[in-house]
């Protein structure tokens, strides 16, 4: 297993990921950052930007289908399993991403349509949420941008529709190769520039 921390997070000081902080007061709200450290200012400062403030009921609804959704993945690269747990949540960078995704089309939701979205957002692929991220961001990523275009187009794209039923995925049987056992990095792809 290679070293991570938390839901795939570098465990090295200053390396780029992001956090949820999770305040042990039941009805407080979660608060997502995104910390670029070292890596997002030439002067070696360390830079976060607060991404989303999202109300601890909706929070509530959306965990669980993103924790099992990134444990699931994780678990695919032989690195260790998350948990939403009170405090700092590190997430690796890719998956911060997603979250913020889920997390801005929940934001203007009622707890009723959180089940939607979650199914709406598990049904993307990863390539999908992190296009999403970086449309989003680009317009509307700070924590108060939140009835601006693509911030506000989320919620409109992913709460519209009756509850969506997704079948398990099954994988397809193919042959072992000896390089599978090998672990990876959980985007081993964007260093190799298969993307």
């Amino acid at each position: 297993m290679s070293k991570t921390v938390d839901f795939g997070a570098p465990p090295d000081f200053g390396m780029h990921h992001f956090y949820v902080e999770i305040p042990a007061a039941p009805r407080d709200a979660v608060v997502i950052y995104e910390d670029y450290g070292f890596d997002g200012d030439e002067s070696r400062r360390e830079t976060v930007e607060r991404r989303l403030i999202l109300a601890r009921e909706l929070w509530t609804k959306i965990r669980d289908d993103a924790r099992r959704d990134f444990n699931s993945r994780l678990k695919v690269k032989k690195q260790s399993a998350g948990s939403w747990s009170t405090g700092r949540v590190k997430l690796d960078r890719f998956l911060g991403r997603e979250l913020c995704v889920l997390g801005w089309a929940a934001e203007h939701a009622t707890p009723d349509e959180c089940s939607v979205i979650c199914q709406k957002w598990l049904a993307m692929r990863p390539e999908e949420r992190w296009w999403l991220y970086s449309k989003t961001a680009a317009e509307a990523g700070k924590h108060d941008q939140t009835q601006k275009g693509w911030r506000k187009a989320l919620y409109c794209a992913l709460s519209d529709g009756s509850n969506i039923k997704l079948d398990v995925k099954k994988k397809p049987k193919t042959k072992k190769n000896k390089h599978d056992d090998e672990p990876q990095g959980l985007f081993d792809f964007m260093e190799k520039g298969d993307i």
